[in-house]
Formats: C-alpha cells, sequence, structure tokens
C-alpha cells in the first residue's frame, strides 16, 4: 500500500502562485507515474497534470497548460505542482495520484492509489 499526503493549499489572492506538495510513503514511490486532479464543489473530478516515473514525460491539461509545472524528486519520494497566475476558478481540492500503468494517462481509474486533498481557494 501507499500513503499520498498532499500539502501547501490554503487562501491566495487571484494573480498569485502556490506550490503544492505530495509526499509518498510505503512503496517505492520512482516505480509509479504520478498526477495531480482538482474537484471543485458540485464538479467532476477533473486531470490536472500527470509525470512518468522517468522525470521526463510529462501531460498537461490543455486548458492550465502554460500556468503549471509539474516535478517530481524520487529521492524524497515527493511530488510537487507549482500553479501560476490563479484564478477564482481554480478553486478546489487537488488530490495527488499514483498510477502503475506503463503510460501516461489522464483518466482518474488507472491511477490506483490517492491522497487527502489539500484545499486550495483563490479570492477574486
Amino acid at each position: 500500500q501507499v500513503q499520498l499526503v498532499e500539502s501547501g493549499g490554503g487562501l491566495v489572492q487571484a494573480g498569485e502562485s502556490v506550490r503544492l506538495s505530495c509526499a509518498a510513503s510505503g512503496r517505492t514511490f520512482s516505480n509509479y507515474n504520478m498526477g495531480w486532479f482538482r474537484q471543485a464543489p458540485g464538479k467532476e473530478r477533473e486531470f490536472v497534470a500527470a509525470m512518468h516515473w522517468n522525470g521526463i514525460n510529462i501531460v498537461y491539461a490543455d486548458s492550465l497548460k502554460g500556468r503549471l509545472t509539474i516535478s517530481r524528486d524520487n529521492s524524497k519520494d515527493t511530488a510537487y505542482l507549482q500553479m501560476n497566475s490563479l484564478k477564482p476558478e481554480d478553486t478546489a481540492v487537488y488530490y495527488c495520484a499514483l498510477s502503475g500503468r506503463p503510460f501516461l494517462t489522464r483518466n482518474a481509474n488507472d491511477y490506483q492509489f490517492w491522497g487527502q486533498g489539500t484545499q486550495v481557494t483563490v479570492s477574486s
């Protein structure tokens, strides 16, 4: 089993940045692809970004591309999501997840392990 713990969320002003962290424990973090998702109130969970275990291959949600940077430090079993130029519509609970699939995927069903989420609230 893998445990994931997100942190770094909070209340921010529109236009500011936030850096979310996802700390993993329990299994070899570097063996998994990792992804970030978000869920706003009353909406379905939405793909944000994903990174291959090799740390090279990355995919971003088209609507968010240009404002995001996903990264990982396998030596620390930790992943990060940097979000810039935040907008009120970015308000959501942000989740990190791990996938054992050999390919990068935007499909939440392909992710086996999930964190509890961290709230990001962007005020206008």
